[in-house]
Order: C-alpha cells, then sequence, then structure tokens
C-alpha cells in the first residue's frame, strides 16, 4: 500500500473532523460514534487484513504510523480503535506464519465484524497469563462468568476477544482465549466509564454470567503464566502494546506542536522579546524534543524488527519496555508543554488541558510500571516468572 493509497483511509479532511470532534466527545464524555463511522467507511479498520481478505495487508510499522497520525488530532478515537487492530493484526501475523485457527477473525473483520478487549480485570496485574474469570467446561464450549474492565469500543463491538481460567483441575489450571459473540445471553454491559481522560473510548465493564461460547470461537487453551505463552500471546502484546506507545507518541508530538507555535506570541512584562527567547523555555523545548526523539528511535525500531520478522529471543522484554518507555516518555513531554503553556493550560478552551488529561492514562495500559519492571528484571536475570510466589 502506497503512502498515497494509505492517506485515502486517513484523509486530511478526516482528520480535521476528527480534530474538531475530539474535545466535544471529552466534554460531553460521548463515544466517538462519528468518526468510528467514518473510520470504518473509509476502510481503515481493515489496514491489517490480509489481501485475501480484502485489506492492504500494512505490518505492524505502517499500521504504527497511521495510529501516530490519528492520535495526533483524536487520542480516545485511536486508542479505542487499537483494541480491534490489534486482534486483525496478530490474526494476520498467525496466518503468515501458517496457523490459520483465527483465519475467521480475518474473515469476519473482512465483513465489516468490529472486535474489541476483554482482557481487563480489577486486581489482576498479569493480564493474559492469568484472570480472575472463570471458564466450565460444557457440552460444545465453555461457560464464562466474570467482570471486565476497560472494554473500549463497548458500544459497537460484535466480538468481544476475553480470558478466563479453567479451575476444574486444580492441579492443571487452565486459560481460555475466546471470543464472545455480541448475540450471546448471559452478559450484559454496565456503564462505569466517567474518567479522568480518554473518555470518548467509552471503555465499559463487562460482566458476564454464565455466558456459553462455543468451541469454534475458542481461539486457544493453555496453561497459565508464561509456561502457555507463545505467538498468539507475544501477537497481542506487539500489537497492542506498540499501538499504544504509537497513540501516546502521538500525543506528546501534538503538545509539542502546540508550545513551538504558541510560544513565540507570547510575551512577558520582564522581556523585551517573546517567551521564545526566556532560556528556561527554551531548555524545556529542548528536553521535549530530544524525548520525542527517544520515542521515534525506539519504537520505530521496535516495530519495524516485529513486522521484518527478526527473531529476538527477549521480545518479551523488548516489548514491554518499548512500551514503557515510550509512554513514560509521552507523559513527561506533556507536563513540559504544561509547564510552559502557563496558566492558559488548565483552562477547557485551551487542547493542551485535554491531551494533559489523556496523556495521563498511558500508564494504565499494560503492561504497568510495576509488571514492567518485574518481568524485564526476571527475565533477564533468569528468574521464573512463573514461580508460586512471585516474590520472596
Amino acid at each position: 500500500m502506497t503512502v498515497t493509497e494509505q492517506r485515502s483511509v486517513l484523509t486530511e479532511d478526516m482528520l480535521a473532523r476528527f480534530d474538531e470532534r475530539a474535545p466535544q466527545y471529552d466534554r460531553e464524555n460521548r463515544f466517538f460514534q462519528e468518526d468510528f463511522d467514518e473510520l470504518r467507511d473509509s476502510g481503515y479498520l481493515d489496514i491489517a487484513l490480509p489481501v485475501q481478505y480484502g485489506g492492504p495487508e500494512l505490518k505492524l510499522d505502517e499500521v504504527n504510523k497511521l495510529q501516530k497520525r490519528l492520535a495526533y488530532y483524536a487520542p480516545a478515537t485511536a486508542v479505542a480503535v487499537n483494541m480491534h487492530l490489534y486482534f486483525t493484526g496478530m490474526a494476520a501475523d498467525l496466518l503468515r506464519a501458517g496457523d490459520t485457527s483465527l483465519e475467521w477473525v480475518l474473515r469476519e473483520a473482512a465483513n465489516g465484524k468490529v472486535f474489541a478487549a476483554g482482557h481487563g480485570e480489577a486486581g489482576n496485574d498479569l493480564p493474559l497469563f492469568l484472570s480472575s474469570s472463570s471458564a466450565k467446561r460444557v457440552d460444545g464450549g465453555w461457560e464464562i462468568t466474570g467482570h471486565k474492565i476497560f472494554g473500549s469500543l463497548s458500544p459497537v463491538w460484535d466480538y468481544l476477544g476475553f480470558h478466563a481460567m479453567d479451575t476444574s483441575d486444580p492441579d492443571a489450571p487452565r486459560i481460555v482465549h475466546a471470543f464472545l459473540p455480541r448475540d450471546t445471553p448471559g452478559y450484559r454491559i454496565e456503564e462505569t466509564w466517567d474518567t479522568l481522560g480518554m473518555r470518548a473510548t467509552a471503555s465499559q465493564d463487562t460482566i458476564l454470567d454464565g455466558a456459553f461460547v462455543p468451541d469454534e470461537y475458542t481461539a486457544l487453551v493453555c496453561p497459565p503464566g508464561f509456561a502457555g505463552a507463545g505467538l498468539f500471546q507475544l501477537g497481542i502484546f506487539a500489537w497492542g502494546l506498540m499501538g499504544f506507545a504509537a497513540v501516546y507518541s502521538g500525543i506528546a508530538q501534538r503538545a509539542f506542536d502546540l508550545i513551538v507555535e504558541k510560544t513565540p506570541t507570547r510575551g512577558s512584562v520582564a522581556l523585551t522579546r517573546s517567551m521564545a527567547y526566556h532560556p528556561e523555555v527554551q531548555h524545556g523545548v529542548a528536553e521535549m524534543r530530544m524525548r520525542l526523539d527517544t520515542i521515534d528511535a525506539y519504537l520505530a525500531r521496535t516495530v519495524s524488527d516485529w513486522a521484518s520478522g527478526v527473531e529476538h529471543a527477549d521480545w518479551p522484554v523488548r516489548l514491554v519496555s518499548t512500551k514503557y518507555v515510550c509512554v513514560n516518555a509521552a507523559y513527561e513531554v506533556v507536563d513540559i508543554a504544561l509547564d510552559l503553556s502557563g496558566g492558559a493550560g488548565v483552562f477547557k478552551r485551551n487542547r493542551l488541558e485535554q491531551l494533559f488529561r489523556d496523556s495521563r492514562m498511558g500508564r494504565f495500559h499494560p503492561a504497568n510500571s510495576m509488571l514492567t519492571h518485574e518481568v524485564i528484571g526476571k527475565l533477564c536475570l533468569g528468574v521464573d516468572p512463573d514461580e508460586g510466589l512471585r516474590w520472596g
């Protein structure tokens, strides 16, 4: 897909409309329905689909660039769409590796179906690898009970990708990864989403109460923890975490550009020229720029290696590290931008105020700081991350 073709699924006119609507969605705590409809109509939701399923088959590095561009104008729209893309992107990677188990996901996405993530659970800091939700084996499938949180795309998903734990054999528990069709009885969506930032994602809670999921929608049954990890989990981490990094990179770039654009027009009674000549303002802008360069270089290397099929033995370390470094550097860029904005930055009419709040949410996406340091530290030191006692 050429650059021109990529621009056709995310045009300047679309971005201008998204930019105008983003503050409205935020203020009203309203789902980005109009943005979503435009993105679906343009083919943006299909960008990771293989050619045989009608898509341009963009790989992770190319999708990442588009997601950053979208997030620059509409962060909440981008982070919610990421939940769909990380399933279609992961399924496409599996197919390229010769695994056809999720080919049906690509087929359904090609038919316009929307996928969303149901991996968040309160009190579970090991997403994908452990679960507080239960999976009970029944004839033809699984009966699922649990409470999922942070369910972005709640108003529009057709399939909710989730995981739950089968503990029928206490000595050999299993994680069940599957997809819940929207017309399944036995679940409900509770509208709990009223948050600091990323308000337009409508990431509501989903309560499953004995919902039946047939075997045909079961993607994988595996041991819990890192012992059961394979390309399925690694693919979700690659597409999910690198997608988050791209979104918060876009936020940071927008904050930087706003400051660089506005500062030469700001004055002070203590200066004869604009605030651009204040040494501490120059210092802050330099710090922002260096952090942006760090984000761009780190993220580009990781997604390029993944898209090219580089076989790093330490992919889990690289993925969680990249997300952590990029999101935290973006957080710092926006903090500096707010400092340099002066008092104007605290007003709702100032776009920087929304960017500041949206950027706060990056640290809540997995892997959070504690899990990132645990995973990297243990794997580098040769400590088994699946030990019964995680510490001590």
